[in-house]
């Protein structure tokens, strides 16, 4: 007769199988893997997204934010997260034109590994600027990042900070979702039009593209 110790051995071992089939259910929305090369503000709008999702279709959805090394390293190790577990990822790398230098070749080597690129030309706070009814025809990062704490500032009567992590229900709070869409669509469109590549576009963005795309799997699935 099997000892109570094999006995339970043998439960456990059930468990774990059962718990093993639940950890590669596939959400049923999708599992958007989400790379970007910095640890604060596009991370933490993105948090700020994720937390927004209402409780009762959480497993409906995964989004999981995941830091690069460098930029450099953001489709080699967007590639590395996706291998290392059974789920299909809906793969996305995030990130800025800033200094970049082949930010355009990045882009093209993400496509060429079937990885979106959702990107911000000069900075991520471009298309945040846009939740306020404005893309300003800035350059640099350095200046937009300056021109939209001053902005935010404005707006919310809060300092703008970078490693704000309720700054992503501040700008649906403060701010307007379809009016930030409808002026990065614009601008980009405009871009393409002239033949410009995304080193090339500024004021402009792709990472609209990702926000809506989930803002509406969670809107029609409450």
């Amino acid at each position: 007769m099997p000892s109570k110790g094999k006995n339970s051995g043998g439960r456990a071992g059930k468990r774990r199988d059962r718990n093993a089939r639940y950890a590669t259910r596939e959400p049923i929305l999708g599992y958007y893997l989400i790379v970007t090369d910095t640890e604060e503000t596009e991370k933490n709008y993105f948090e700020g997204l994720k937390n927004s999702i209402p409780l009762e279709i959480r497993d409906r959805i995964v989004i999981k934010v995941e830091k690069a090394k460098t930029t450099y390293n953001l489709v080699e190790r967007t590639i590395e997260l996706c291998s290392s577990q059974a789920q299909q990822r809906i793969p996305w790398i995030v990130f800025d034109r800033d200094q970049v230098k082949d930010f355009d070749g990045i882009i093209r080597e993400a496509e060429r590994n079937d990885i979106h690129a959702g990107w911000s030309n000069p900075c991520f706070e471009i298309w945040m600027f846009a939740y306020f009814g404005e893309m300003p025809n800035i350059p640099d990062s350095v200046t937009c990042c300056s021109r939209f704490a001053d902005r935010f500032e404005k707006v919310t009567g809060q300092l703008y900070q970078k490693n704000d992590e309720e700054v992503y229900r501040k700008l649906v709070q403060y701010g307007d979702f379809d009016t930030a869409f409808r002026l990065a669509e614009r601008n980009l469109a405009r871009a393409l039009e002239d033949g410009k590549k995304p080193s090339e576009a500024y004021p402009g963005c792709t990472v609209h593209y990702l926000v809506k795309e989930i803002m509406d799997k969670v809107s029609g699935n409450k």
